[in-house]
């Protein structure tokens, strides 16, 4: 009887484990060690990291230098110090913004 649960506890901490693992693998590793942030308006044309609006598909699919929806990993806390022409202050944003007009 003692053997067969040190079996399931073994059998239900490998899946625990398995799972843990899983979820780190998912996660973007930029992201995961929290050293970057995203940063809209900072990525030249086709070198975004992701997310560059309706008819793309992500990563490198930006249409525009410092387009508005579409950003890239930088080192956390320079977004907003970044320069972007097209951003309404001059800098990068930390969220999706509409481009101001030249």
């Amino acid at each position: 009887m003692h053997h067969q649960s040190a079996r399931n506890i073994s059998a239900a901490a490998l899946a625990l484990a398995l799972g843990a693992a899983l979820t780190v693998a998912a996660a973007p590793v930029a992201a995961a060690d929290g050293a970057k942030e995203k940063c809209y308006g900072v990525a030249l044309k086709g070198k975004n990291d992701c997310k560059a609006g309706a008819g793309t598909s992500c990563a490198g699919t930006s249409a525009r230098d410092h387009q508005g929806n579409a950003w890239t990993y930088v080192p956390a806390g320079t977004c907003v110090k970044t320069a972007s022409p097209s951003s309404p202050t001059g800098f990068g944003q930390l969220k999706e913004f509409a481009e101001k007009k030249a």
